[in-house]
């Protein structure tokens, strides 16, 4: 009994080390690095199909900046984020080219005339989003159901039902009053 207490007392032990140093060595911001601004790249829709255009903005470079941006790493090149009068943001815009492969692609913009570097996450899917569709019909499991496609024989199922409890309460009804059957 005692052997297993230390047992037990050395593994939580072993764990308590092993959880305070996770907490100890936190991992960054994902979007930060050298040179990298603080503000973000906002990447509008976030989930896309390939061939989708795709929207980038940025209030990171300041009021009436302009930034290089890099879609590179999805295969769409590069492309330009121009001033807009939306709060102070710099907007652009790029096709996600249509052989783009399912996955999450980092989109980075660059301010002009600094070294700030902003970036966004853009999700590629053979579906997006905002266009799943959703499954339809019956399955074909070859055990059948009470419900088909089909409204004459739903309508018939239905009443064959409706006749049977009638048919089973007027019996139930006579034999509770003694009647012969």
């Amino acid at each position: 009994m005692r052997r297993t207490a230390r047992l037990l007392t050395g593994m939580t032990g072993t764990a308590l080390a092993v959880a305070t140093a996770g907490l100890l060595a936190a991992p960054a911001y994902a979007g930060e690095s050298a040179g990298t601004s603080t503000g973000s790249l906002e990447v509008y829709p976030s989930s896309v199909a390939p061939g989708s255009h795709v929207t980038v903005n940025t209030a990171a470079c300041g009021d009436g900046g302009t930034a290089a941006g890099d879609a590179t790493a999805v295969g769409a090149g590069r492309f330009t984020l121009a001033p807009s009068t939306h709060e102070r943001d710099a907007i652009g815009q790029f096709q996600v080219p249509p052989s783009a492969q399912p996955g999450t692609y980092e989109i980075v913009a660059t301010c002009d005339g600094s070294d700030r570097r902003v970036a966004g996450d853009l999700v590629v899917t053979l579906t997006p989003d905002a266009r799943q569709v959703a499954p339809r019909g019956s399955v074909k499991t070859g055990v059948g159901g009470a419900l088909g496609p089909d409204p004459v024989q739903t309508a018939a199922g239905v009443t064959a039902l409706a006749v049977a409890a009638a048919g089973g309460t007027w019996l139930l009804h006579r034999r509770a009053r003694g009647d012969d059957i």
